[in-house]
Parts: structure tokens; C-alpha cells; sequence
């Protein structure tokens, strides 16, 4: 699944998914911002601890 993402090389935003790959541009991506990936993996971390 993939996410609307700002790229910083492009100053635009893209469809790109969790390994950087951006399907708007049909190539990876180094320079974007995944932050929304990184807030969902603490989410379902703190999820867990939480099961405990």
C-alpha cells in the first residue's frame, strides 16, 4: 500500500510506498518524507506493549 508522500527532491507529491518506491515517477525515491509510515510503526508498537 502506498501513500501520498511529499518528495523533497521533486518539491511535489507523490504516491510512494513504504520502501521509497514512487509510483508516480516509476523509480525510487531517496529524499521523501515518511513520516507517516514512521508514526503507524510506533502506533502498532505501542499496541503491542499495551497486550501485555
Amino acid at each position: 500500500m502506498s501513500k501520498w508522500c511529499f518528495n523533497y527532491d521533486s518539491g511535489e507529491y507523490e504516491d510512494i510506498d513504504r520502501d521509497g518506491f514512487s509510483f508516480t515517477r516509476g523509480e525510487y525515491v531517496y529524499n521523501w518524507d515518511d513520516s507517516d509510515y514512521r508514526r503507524e510503526e510506533g502506533e502498532g508498537r505501542r499496541r503491542e506493549e499495551e497486550d501485555w
